[in-house]
């Protein structure tokens, strides 16, 4: 009977502290099927989501659904590859609709923040070759609320004032290498005090260059583009 008590005791303990059965902080490791002269490794984190591609070709998509309020969770995936590398990125922060809110009708009824941070290792030779920063070009498609004053409304309606939201399409083509971005003006370094990262990201040994980007606005920026290309190193 005492080593029921004492089971249970150390369950419970787990589960508070966020171990037993909390994926949240898993770092998420695979290899994606790509070919190339190179042998690249991509870390990468973000608040909620995120997809990175090789010109138009997957290499990894976050592991936990962009519809669970709550991930926090890191992604590494080792890849193939030649120079110059062509990657792109769609980021996305949990919103329950078109109100960007989250917990909607709930006390803590509020605007979600984003946040991303990635960096590509030559697995060869150790080095970093590439870093999230503000080299990226970056362009928000989502947008929601314009008013943030919606985050108090007691019914908020997607759409009616003041929850008003911009949601672009993809523009044509923009994961093809000769798309012109030269107008992708979004990108903005955010302080790890304002992203405020959680699980998973701790389980990366970031490289100093490795920057947290997002949008201007952490709360209203919903979904955005990203866009770098890698030279030879």
């Amino acid at each position: 009977m005492k080593k029921l008590y004492f089971l249970a005791f150390v369950t419970i303990l787990l589960v508070a502290c966020g171990g037993a059965g909390d994926s949240s902080g898993d770092v998420n490791e695979t290899t994606a099927v790509t070919t190339g002269s190179t042998e690249l490794r991509m870390e990468a984190w973000a608040d909620n989501w995120f997809a990175a591609y090789l010109g138009e070709e997957l290499i990894v998509e976050d592991s936990v659904s962009i519809t669970t309020e709550r991930s926090f969770n890191a992604e590494t995936v080792t890849f193939s590859a030649d120079y110059p590398l062509e990657l792109n990125f769609i980021l996305k922060d949990f919103k329950e609709n078109d109100t960007g809110l989250e917990y909607i009708g709930d006390n803590n009824q509020q605007m979600g923040d984003g946040g991303f941070i990635m960096q590509i290792t030559d697995v060869a030779s150790g080095n970093i070759v590439a870093v999230s920063d503000d080299q990226m070009k970056c362009l928000v498609i989502h947008e929601a609320p314009l008013d943030k004053s919606c985050e108090s409304e007691s019914d908020p309606v997607a759409g009616s004032a003041p929850c008003d939201f911009i949601d672009s399409a993809e523009p044509a083509g923009w994961q093809s290498v000769d798309f012109d971005d030269s107008d992708w003006t979004a990108t903005t370094i955010h302080s790890a005090s304002d992203v405020d990262p959680k699980q998973g990201y701790d389980g990366i040994s970031w490289d100093s260059s490795a920057q947290l980007i997002w949008g201007p606005d952490l709360e209203t920026n919903n979904t955005l583009l990203c866009r770098l290309t890698v030279e030879q190193p």
